[in-house]
């Protein structure tokens, strides 16, 4: 089990699942999308729509796409116009 990052900070959170240890299965809250008092994910950083995160249950530290905003994937609108 990793330590958790030194940017962990119980201010910054998310509501992710985590993809290691599904933590969240079983909780009512979590199943109907809602923002469970036990269940979020530290937001070590973001980058555009890409968020850093570190689950507390487990330490697991992954990626997660949100597809909001300015996506990793989306190509520039004034390229296309040319």
């Amino acid at each position: 089990m990793l330590p958790l990052d030194p940017q962990a900070d119980i201010g910054r959170r998310a509501w992710v699942t985590c993809p290691n240890c599904s933590d969240h299965q079983g909780c009512a809250t979590c199943e109907e999308r809602r923002r469970c008092t036990r269940h979020w994910r530290y937001l070590l950083s973001s980058t555009g729509s890409m968020l850093h995160l570190q689950c507390p249950t487990c330490t697991y530290v992954w990626d997660h796409e949100t597809g909001f905003g300015a996506s990793r994937g989306r190509r520039n609108r004034a390229s296309d116009d040319r």
